[in-house]
Formats: C-alpha cells, sequence, structure tokens
C-alpha cells in the first residue's frame, strides 16, 4: 500500500529547507473563488510574500461535511461567483505565470473532496492539475484503501498525494496512512470539523509522537490553529502548522478584497514570526549548543 512518492517536489524542497533551518512552516488555506478567482490569485501573492511557506487552495463543493461554518460559507460565495474544479486549476496556471516572484514558487495544494475530481476524470485532472504548476492534492473524503488508482496518477504527474491522520487513529491506521502520503501528513489536531479555536488540544502532544512513530513524513497540523500561542507551541513537536478558518474569515470580515490582502499579510507575518523564534528555534539553537558541547569534550 505504499504511495508512488514523487522524487522531489516544491513541497518537498520547501519542507527540507524548514528542516535544515530549524524552523516550523506556515500552511495556509485559502477557499478558492471567495470573493472570486481574481481576488484569490492577489491573496495567494499576499500570503506568499508575509511569509507562508506552502498555501492551500480549497476547491468549493456543495457539500462540505469536514468542514465549520466559516469554510462552508466561503465554499457557498465561492460557488455563487461561478467557481469550479476547471476554474481553480485555471487559477493555479495563473499564479505560476503572473504573478510575483515569490508567489510563482510557493508549494500549492489542491485541497477538496473526491465528487468534482471523479466528474471531471482522474487523468484529465491530474494532467491538467500538474500542467497548471500544481505541487499536490489533498482529498478529504478519500480513504487509503480507495485510493490506489488515484495515488498511481498522481504520482505519474509527480503530484504529492496528502492524507488526513485523526486523533482517533489507532497506530496501526496512522501507519497505513502514512504509508500511502507523499510531500507531508496532515494531523488533525482534534476531533470534529475545521474552525479556530482558544486552546490547543491537551493531548496534542501525544498524538504527534504516536504519528512520528511510524513515519518520516513532515507532520502539518491543522484544526482550530490560529493564535501565535498555538504555532509557538507546536515548534518541536510538529514540522507546519495549518491557519484554514482563521484566514477565511478575515476575508468575509473585509470590506474589500484588497483590506483581506492586507489583513491576511498582517496575520501570516505575525505567525510566521511566531514560527521562527518560538519553540522550534529555540530547540534547534539548543541543538546547536549541545553538539558544540559535544565537540569540545572530545577535543579535551
Amino acid at each position: 500500500m505504499h504511495a508512488l512518492a514523487p522524487n522531489s517536489t516544491r513541497i518537498s524542497r520547501r519542507f527540507a529547507e524548514l528542516r535544515t533551518a530549524g524552523e516550523l512552516g506556515i500552511v495556509a488555506y485559502l477557499t478558492a473563488g471567495d470573493p472570486s478567482l481574481a481576488a484569490t490569485q492577489k491573496f495567494v501573492e499576499a500570503l506568499a510574500e508575509a511569509g507562508a511557506d506552502v498555501i492551500e487552495l480549497g476547491v468549493p463543493f456543495s457539500d462540505p461535511v469536514a468542514d465549520g461554518p466559516t469554510i462552508q460559507r466561503a465554499s457557498e460565495r465561492a460557488l455563487r461567483a461561478g467557481a469550479t474544479l476547471h476554474g481553480v486549476i485555471d487559477l493555479v496556471k495563473q499564479i505560476r505565470s503572473s504573478a510575483s516572484a515569490r508567489a510563482r514558487e510557493v508549494p500549492l495544494v489542491l485541497f477538496g473532496y473526491y465528487n468534482p475530481i471523479l466528474q471531471m476524470g482522474l487523468e484529465k485532472f491530474a494532467a491538467a492539475a500538474a500542467g497548471a504548476g500544481a505541487d499536490g492534492v489533498l482529498v478529504t473524503d478519500l480513504t487509503p484503501e480507495e485510493s490506489a488508482q488515484y495515488r498511481e496518477i498522481l504520482a505519474r504527474h509527480q503530484l504529492d498525494t496528502v492524507f488526513l491522520a485523526a486523533p482517533t487513529s489507532d497506530a496501526e491506521r496512522l501507519a497505513i496512512i502514512a504509508a500511502v502520503s507523499s510531500g507531508f501528513l496532515y494531523v488533525i489536531s482534534r476531533t470534529g470539523v475545521t474552525g479556530a479555536k482558544d486552546a490547543m488540544p491537551e493531548d496534542l502532544p501525544g498524538l504527534l509522537r504516536r504519528v512520528r512513530s511510524v513515519t518520516n513524513l513532515p507532520l502539518a497540523v491543522g484544526f482550530g490553529i490560529s493564535q501565535p500561542g498555538h504555532v509557538s507551541m507546536l515548534g518541536g513537536l510538529a514540522d507546519a502548522a495549518v491557519i484554514g478558518s482563521a484566514l477565511v474569515s478575515e476575508i468575509e470580515n473585509a470590506k474589500s478584497p484588497e483590506a483581506a490582502a492586507d489583513a491576511l499579510a498582517t496575520r501570516i507575518r505575525v505567525l510566521k514570526a511566531a514560527a521562527r523564534h518560538g519553540l522550534s528555534r529555540r530547540e534547534a539553537q539548543a541543538g546547536v549548543a549541545q553538539a558544540g558541547v559535544a565537540q569540545t569534550d572530545v577535543a579535551s
């Protein structure tokens, strides 16, 4: 059941750079097409310039069962504005050809549900997504047992297949999920649907240790992360924090797309500062210091 992992993608290269720097990554989620696809391109540029390491483009769907009310409303707005899977793939192509330099290179993950992909056709979808410049795909309602053809076709087009690991999964199940994933593993911090929360679950460190024991893939933690303290807490435990509903709320509450882009950039800069200077950075520096002490001991 092992995934046919792509040799090297923007995703794997970016996580390798973060690991070398001892820095927690920031994965930013947007619902593509909310309020328009043109606005989403501006948001991607703002997020990339502010320091987002990976950007997930949510493909709007009429029945987003894994999402809370914030992202559900965003999907409804995007669908009313005419967003489709074809349109989101065209948006990726547009970003790669005409966005800012940083946005052209930021890893892009198509995030959504399986029905639109099935309607387009797997081979057609994979070829179009890869040709446009997407780097990976995360399908929330596709299980490992049903994913063999999907993974084979996406790997053939050098697209990472990201899967979700849930807090309710036992060690055997986590190992199965990890084996079919590439790029990174998305760890759900708590049961339920998406949505910003004030506090992180108390059992999250234990969950991350359980997942870490079955895979060497980077671990990105999502669901409920919105504050610098959440990001700092993840340092040394995970490889990235996923920010979703908090960003979608900024768009929903802004008076204009320009104001939304500014708000998104401001929030990501604050969260990225926490990632750069929080626990992950201190842990990396401590590791360097310990290595120096060890070399001194050997020399003496």
